[in-house]
């Protein structure tokens, strides 16, 4: 009898092997296609890119951060994104990130007077008024007259 139950449970665990085998991918890739996202990550990264100026004109600066990352991660030649993105990080008070991505956008998009200009509002932000004033003199000389360079020079001289 015991013959009998070695050989059945032999049989069994051969069986168990068997089929289980039959429910593994070799390749360990699930190529079942999704319809679930009826869209493209052109779409999410304009969407994002709305989202997160919606959120900064809103005053919702970790909102914009997020949907600025996301942008900037789904593209990273959006020069747009990587500007709104220093922007927020600004208004959050994280200069450290706001350093990374105006380096980034430099790199990308060149000295343009408008991110010095930015860059100029981020060390008034800070307080350190003098690279402030070097840098928003830099953005005036290049947009003599723009309203919002004239702004945060007259911001700088009030504080």
């Amino acid at each position: 009898m015991k013959g009998k139950a070695r050989m059945a449970t032999a049989v069994v665990a051969g069986l168990a092997v068997v089929v289980l085998a039959g429910c593994t991918n070799t390749t360990g890739i699930d190529t079942v296609k999704t319809t679930a996202l009826g869209y493209d990550t052109g779409d999410i990264g304009t969407a994002d890119l709305a989202a997160g100026r919606g959120h900064f004109r809103d005053a919702n600066y970790g909102l914009a951060e997020k949907h600025f990352r996301k942008a900037v991660e789904l593209r990273a030649s959006n020069a747009e994104a990587w500007m709104g993105l220093a922007a927020a990080y600004d208004q959050l008070g994280r200069f450290d990130f706001a350093d990374r991505a105006y380096a980034q956008l430099l790199k990308l998009a060149g000295r343009q007077p408008r991110i010095v200009s930015n860059m100029g509002y981020s060390h008034y932000l800070r307080g350190d008024r003098k690279k402030a004033r070097l840098l928003l003199d830099e953005a005036r000389r290049a947009m003599p007259g723009d309203k919002v360079v004239e702004a945060n020079i007259k911001l700088l001289r009030a504080s």
